[in-house]
């Protein structure tokens, strides 16, 4: 199978490297980490160990001993295996000058994430990778990065068919191996895949735990906890509220969203783009979509959405400076402006309103209301 490059990505983390003696990918599997740090050991004299590997585990057993000679750039993947680690790459981080650089890959379970945080302060820097964007694979691959989702395999599959099999297979295989890899303590791969199915079925709604729990037959923590398990791993992605200093009574529970719109349609039986057009959850759907990329340019920290109980919504709020932007996202061939837009620009005073649509042209509806193509978010948001 052919490999995308990723220079945006390489470029990022070759900086960090030479700013910090630790970097951690964190990512789910097949989301391209292990080709994207071969990538990086071209440019760079170091050695890779793959924790799934008997032998590479075997060599990490004395670890300080295997570790303490190297030099250059060690590349630990799967380190999840192996969370002893962190306070051996303390010592070796600490090393001054220091002879070698650490690039840790792991999924992001909420072990390694506390691991590494605590273990390793001000020594480690995180990156989370996420799949394909659009501005990996071009604005005239929209509709099918959308449809397949932005996994590495999935995306570059021969068929629709193809790639579909291969999301399915993901998801059989994340519940029955992975997930008890995250040290989470799941008990039950049936109704975490029960829930998952469930969430794609309320993509973009609200979270209402007690409602989930009910039709589970499960008590609400177990579920909230299965929730922070999909979560964790970045399969699930809770996207707080806005909540600024205001009497308007704001909704305050998080938006529920797959995070990878591949995955979504495999839970919905979505096999293709034509089937995805005639699905009552086309317009959910392409609101993750766009959410995804809004992120993969913000980050994930001060990306919001905004809601009042008198039923006033904004789909995207992302805090820049002073004053928020705004962004609704609408599936139709020429949006206009809605009620609950121009309640959101008074109420929270927003330096613009971007509506993002599925078309290609860009234009302005009011001074600072304009409607974008997806593919211009760089823009809307420098």
């Amino acid at each position: 199978m052919k490999v995308l490059a990723r220079p945006g990505l390489l470029a990022q983390v070759s900086t960090l490297l030479r700013g910090s003696p630790v970097v951690a990918l964190l990512g789910p599997r097949q989301s391209g980490k292990t080709t994207l740090a071969a990538q990086i050991l071209k440019t760079h004299r170091g050695e890779r160990f793959d924790l799934e590997d008997p032998r590479d585990a075997q060599r990490l057993s004395e670890p300080m001993t295997a570790l303490e000679g190297l030099r250059g750039l060690v590349v630990i993947d799967e380190v999840q295996r192996q969370p002893e680690l962190f306070p051996i790459l303390r010592v070796l981080a600490d090393r001054r000058p220091c002879p070698a650089r650490f690039l840790v890959l792991g999924s992001a379970s909420p072990e390694l994430l506390r691991q590494g945080s605590e273990t390793l302060a001000g020594r480690i820097r995180f990156v989370e990778l996420s799949g394909f964007s659009l501005s990996e694979v071009g604005a005239e691959h929209q509709r099918k990065l959308w449809t397949r989702g932005g996994f590495p395999r999935s995306y570059l599959a021969r068929s629709d068919a193809e790639s579909f099999g291969w999301r399915e297979d993901f998801i059989r295989t994340f519940l029955e191996r992975d997930v008890n890899q995250l040290g989470v303590g799941v008990k039950s791969p049936v109704q975490l895949r029960r829930l998952w199915s469930m969430l794609a079925h309320r993509h973009a709604q609200l979270w209402n735990g007690a409602e989930l729990a009910g039709a589970l037959g499960e008590a609400y923590p177990t579920v909230k906890r299965h929730l922070d398990v999909l979560s964790g791993a970045l399969i699930v992605r809770q996207l707080q509220p806005w909540l600024p200093n205001m009497e308007k009574r704001l909704v305050k529970a998080p938006k529920i969203f797959i995070r990878d719109s591949g995955l979504l349609h495999a839970l919905l039986g979505i096999h293709s783009a034509r089937e995805l057009t005639g699905h009552p959850k086309l317009g959910a759907s392409w609101e993750g979509f766009v959410l995804e990329e809004v992120i993969r340019r913000t980050g994930d920290r001060g990306v919001y959405f905004w809601a009042t109980h008198a039923g006033a919504e904004l789909d995207i709020v992302v805090q820049r400076g002073r004053a928020p932007i705004g962004i609704e996202v609408k599936w139709s061939d020429a949006p206009s402006m809605t009620k609950s837009m121009h309640v959101a620009l008074t109420d929270l005073g927003l330096r613009y309103l971007f509506i993002v649509y599925p078309g290609s042209k860009r234009y302005k509806l009011q001074k600072n209301v304009e409607v974008v193509p997806v593919s211009e978010l760089d823009t809307v948001l420098e």
